[in-house]
């Protein structure tokens, strides 16, 4: 479609570093090296590209919209005349600014580090075309993340409503009990009672043969940092057979419930297929109540959780405190009847999450091609 030519990001883009974020409390979003971290009342900059400059975040990449105030631990990007911004910011992502950072201890990024950067760049209107081509997939990554919370706000009011406030059964007889009145014929227990609860394990990393591609699924409280899921097919590396009987680790059945009890305490995943942990996980095997249940439960259970952990360098959920919580359990008609009602909405949020995890690998295949020239948007 046009020439490439060799340039710098600094022959494109306007970079500056951020600004200590005033502490007047507003409307306007704040972006650090993480993202949104706050809300002013006061910006500036706009419509720019926010790159994390120092720790753990430095080289990340965040595309804002509008008013925006850019923190001292953040650095402004923003196409000059010979780019567009989108596809700047899309080239951004694509060169693994954290590569390029200086420092030991505390990474830092500069304007110069980035300015110096060398790119192949195409033609403006073939700019506008990829950026297009790259942004029409994050835009329906975002619609159907919007579609899975107005779906999630659904499904807890659902469980708020039957299991919390009683509002079906308001007009029945309620009985006293040691979490105070309930319907009759509901009663007290504990989570042991309607799930298994089972720890996880680690095989040895000095032995390289224990992991694996493709295995055994095998998952750690990371991975799930580094996802919003609901769902959750496997970790970033598998285990082996050699390695999965080399430790305590179990095989969970798809459904489970994985929640991950130290390093952090909370994370809340359900298991699209058979799996297994490392430690750091107290996953629940529905068994009286099912995955539905169990799974809001332990979401609106999680500070409770917290608050009885123990551990000195780090707090931990243990399988004792897991199998003692005690919770208000249903007849097993009402349990069952609650999954029913819960299916379609898990079902059509687990369909639309791997609708968005296929556009996100197929953004992600595009993008490196696209950037390089090594596909050319006449050929897609």
């Amino acid at each position: 479609m046009g020439e490439w030519k060799e340039v710098t990001i600094g022959d494109i883009a306007i970079l500056k570093n951020g600004k200590k974020r005033p502490s007047m409390k507003g409307s306007i979003p704040v972006y650090g090296g993480n993202g949104i971290m706050d809300t002013v009342n006061t910006y500036n900059d706009e419509d720019c590209i926010a790159i994390g400059r120092v720790g753990a975040y430095c080289g990340c990449v965040y595309l804002t919209k509008g008013k925006v105030w850019i923190s001292d631990n953040a650095i402004s990007a923003k196409a000059n005349n010979n780019a567009d911004n989108v596809f700047l910011y899309y080239l951004l992502g694509s060169l693994n600014l954290n590569h390029h950072r200086i420092g030991g201890a505390q990474p830092l990024m500069t304007q110069d580090i980035i300015g110096r950067i060398e790119i192949s760049l195409p033609p403006l209107k073939e700019q506008h075309t990829i950026a297009s081509i790259l942004k029409s997939l994050d835009d329906k990554i975002e619609v159907n993340k919007k579609i899975n919370e107005n779906l999630e706000q659904q499904a807890q009011a659902l469980f708020k409503s039957w299991f919390v406030d009683f509002e079906p059964f308001k007009n029945g007889e309620f009985v006293e009990s040691e979490l105070g009145m309930i319907p009759k014929g509901w009663r007290v227990g504990t989570l042991e009672e309607i799930g298994d609860i089972v720890g996880g394990s680690t095989p040895s990393k000095s032995k390289p043969e224990y992991y694996t591609d493709k295995g055994i699924a095998w998952l750690t409280p990371k991975d799930l940092s580094l996802s919003n899921n609901k769902f959750t097919s496997k970790g970033e590396i598998d285990i082996t057979e050699e390695g999965y009987k080399s430790c305590s680790t179990k095989v969970l059945p798809k459904g489970a419930v994985l929640f991950s009890s130290r390093a952090p305490i909370g994370y809340i995943t359900i298991a699209k297929n058979e799996i297994c942990t490392n430690q750091g996980f107290k996953s629940v095997i529905p068994k009286m109540a099912g995955t539905a249940f169990i799974y809001y439960f332990l979401k609106t259970s999680t500070k409770e959780i917290e608050n009885k952990a123990t551990g000195s360098t780090f707090k931990e959920a243990s399988g004792a405190l897991m199998k003692s919580l005690q919770l208000i359990i249903a007849p097993e008609k009402l349990l069952h009847d609650f999954e029913i009602l819960m299916k379609p909405l898990f079902t059509q949020q687990e369909v639309i999450e791997d609708e968005s995890r296929c556009l996100a690998s197929l953004r992600d295949t595009l993008l490196p091609k696209l950037m390089s020239g090594e596909l050319k948007v006449n050929e897609l």
